[in-house]
């Protein structure tokens, strides 16, 4: 049930939500292996990024590949199938199960994706796999303990892990993860940078982050694109980006460095009448 790793690879990606245009021609490569940030002010886009890669919003123009695979005219679950797997800004757990249900859960809908009669009549082998992947991804989120505990029962650091281990549970070629720390203090944050970087190596499973705690993003990525309103203004490796004019600008509304003009008039009248037109 187990598919190499692959790299992830957007071309001159464009949506268009109406006449605002909130992603404008962005390219990035993300490799198997590595851990690869994405950058930038809130409503810059990079969700929208996250959700056209995913099939959960139509793009205008522009190609998504994983491996050998052009995702573009696939369903979000078939999207997954193929291997693409994320995890959201806002947490998708259940709360009413264990923590030991939720986890199991990414691969099960997994497998029933690629077979759907599995849920009808699962092998003892099939079973035996899918308990390994729960109890690995548990261990490997040092969360064995709380596997009989209901997840509506837990912290907000510990239902991150709980999100991940299921994500890690799930045979997924690449990895989308959508501020993962959002919630969690120093030391959770730590503690998953940890995770993670642990799991790229030995799995060589790639990841593209979305994040906004600069300092996680710094010591796992190895290479980070910066978006600034639908538009890529900077790449390159980590001491590049943090030495960046533009990249300072976007962050902090210095005056020396101004932001990508918008590109449509739709959204250039939004941001004089001060309505929000990023995505």
């Amino acid at each position: 049930m187990t598919a190499a790793p692959a790299d992830l690879r957007i071309d001159d990606l464009t949506v268009r939500f109406g006449g605002v245009l909130a992603v404008d021609s962005v390219s990035l490569r993300a490799q198997a292996g590595a851990i690869t940030g994405l950058i930038g002010p809130n409503g810059a886009g990079k969700t929208t990024i996250f959700n056209a890669c995913t099939g959960v919003v139509s793009v205008a123009a522009g190609s998504v590949r994983l491996g050998e695979h052009d995702l573009g005219r696939l369903s979000t679950s078939s999207r997954a199938a193929r291997g693409l797997g994320r995890t959201f800004q806002r947490m998708e757990l259940c709360d009413s199960m264990t923590v030991a249900q939720n986890v199991a859960l990414g691969p099960e809908a997994f497998l029933a994706a690629r077979r759907p009669w599995s849920q009808f009549a699962c092998s003892r082998e099939q079973r035996r796999n899918l308990e390994a992947r729960t109890g690995d991804a548990l261990g490997r989120c040092n969360i064995e303990a709380l596997a009989r505990h209901r997840v509506s029962d837990l912290s907000t650091g510990q239902r991150r892990l709980v999100e991940l281990a299921r994500a890690m549970a799930t045979p997924f070629r690449f990895l989308l993860l959508d501020e993962p720390s959002s919630g969690l203090d120093v030391l959770e944050t730590e503690r998953f940078g940890d995770i993670i970087l642990d799991f790229v190596a030995d799995t060589g499973t790639g990841i593209l982050l979305v994040e906004h705690d600069m300092a996680l993003v710094t010591r796992v990525c190895r290479f980070i694109y910066v978006l600034d309103f639908g538009e890529m203004i900077f790449q390159g490796p980590v001491d590049e980006v943090l030495k960046s004019a533009v990249v300072q600008a976007a962050y902090l509304g210095s005056d020396d460095v101004q932001p990508p003009a918008a590109r449509s008039d739709t959204a250039q009248g939004n941001e004089r009448a001060g309505v929000g037109t990023r995505a």
